[in-house]
This record gives C-alpha cells, structure tokens and sequence, in this order.
C-alpha cells in the first residue's frame, strides 16, 4: 500500500505543474498579489512540516544526536543544490535569464525526483507523515511551479510547449517515490537519514528561499497580511497532525 500511495500522491503532486495554465486567466497584478501570499503560507507550512510532523516521527524512532546532524546536512545539500545546479526557485512569475531555461527543467527534474523520494520514505514511515510530507510538498510546489512556468515563457516556450515539459519534468517525482520505496525496503534506516535531510531542506526552502522574498516588500499592510498567511501556513500543518493522530 506504501508504493500505491507514494505514486499516487507523486502524481498529484506532478499534476501541480499544470498550474501555470491560471497565470494565463488571471492580470498580472492579481496574480502577483495571489502569489505574495502564498509564499508566505508555504514558508509556514514547510516550517510546520519540518518541526511538527517529520521531525517528531523521526524521535519517535531514535534519540540519537545523528538525527539533527541529517537535518545540517539537508540544509547544507539543498543549499548546495540551488548554489551550485542552480535551481531556479523564480516566484515573480517571470525570470530574466533566458541561459536558464533549458537548465531550469534539468534542475527542476532532479528536484522533483527527490520530492518523489522523501514521500515514498515517508509513506514507508506511516500513512500520517506520508501524507503531511505531500501536503508541504504541495504547497511549496504551486509557487515554484509558477515560477518554472515563468521562465519558459520569458525563454520563448509557447504556453503550451511550457506546460508539456514542465509536466514531463515534474514526472520525475514518480521516478523518485519508485527509487525511494525501494531504497527504503532494502537498505536498513534509510528512512532515519531521508526524514532528517528531507526536514534539513524544507527549513532550507523556507528560510533561505521563501522568507527573504517576504522581507522585500515594503508595504506594511501587505508585508502584514503575508505575515499572517505565514502563520496560517503552520497553523495549517498543526490542525493536519491533530487531524491524522485521530
């Protein structure tokens, strides 16, 4: 039942990709204003799901300090990642460097492999973490998705030439849950290092790559409201684990 629900909830979280079909119904302006906020509710809900929900599961498990060593170490992987394979976490909708859109599907494609891996592990865990694992995967990946969708337009895509290799793109989450499902029934704790490095980098997207793209507006009202979907972001994540404990 873990596999069926790792590909599952992957494609689900691969179907996020169509979402920049929208951008082409909504003004600019709106979507912009739509875009700020959610930002803010996926920086919360990365942060809720890190410290709430994979975290706990993990201590569940084993007390050893090695856990919060796996947590540094997804931190400093994902920072690694977006540093040195320049992962284009583009939330303004449109980006400016057309040289990155051909690499933006090759790192967006691994990114989504190991998207598909943390929630097959995940689901290997307990149904409860596997699907709080996918609902904070979800959630970061409507702004990025966005973003993504952005740059191939901006690179000269047609709308749906963009689409299409977003979502052959976003496919490889299912490739991940396959290799994940199976890494975690044939290696012994392969569970206990993903879920620490998969915490390490949701705190990384939140804190280094979310959050800062918050500072930068200079509206009180709207810096306020981003604020508050911020903590709705994590309020959200602390309802789903009462929610999933009954």
């Amino acid at each position: 039942m873990a596999l069926f629900w790792s590909l599952i909830s992957t494609f689900i979280v691969s179907a996020v990709s169509l979402v920049g079909i929208f951008t082409l119904l909504i003004k600019k302006e709106v979507l912009h204003k739509i875009l700020f906020y959610l930002i803010g509710f996926s920086a919360g809900a990365l942060i809720g799901g890190a410290f709430l929900h994979i975290l706990p599961e993990v201590l569940e498990q084993t007390q050893s300090l090695s856990v919060f060593y796996y947590v540094i170490a997804g931190f400093v992987l994902f920072f690694m990642l977006e540093r040195y394979f320049f992962w284009r976490h583009c939330h303004e909708g449109t980006c400016e460097v057309h040289a990155f859109t051909y690499l933006s599907l090759i790192g967006d494609g691994i990114h989504n492999f190991f998207d598909g891996v943390m929630i097959a592990v995940s689901f290997c865990v307990s149904p409860k973490l596997g699907i709080a694992t996918t609902v904070a995967v979800i959630v970061h990946e409507i702004p990025q998705e966005l973003g993504d969708f952005g740059i191939l337009i901006f690179g000269g895509f047609k709308a749906r030439k963009a689409l299409f290799f977003n979502f052959i793109s976003a496919l490889t989450a299912i490739l991940g849950a396959l290799f994940g499902y199976f890494m975690a029934d044939t290696i012994k704790n392969f569970s206990l290092c993903v879920l620490p490095l998969t915490a390490g980098g949701f705190i990384y997207i939140a804190a280094s790559d979310l959050i800062p793209q918050l500072h930068k507006e200079r509206d009180r009202k709207r810096s306020s409201l981003a604020f508050f979907a911020f903590l709705m972001g994590i309020f959200f994540m602390a309802s789903a684990k009462i929610f999933l404990a009954h």
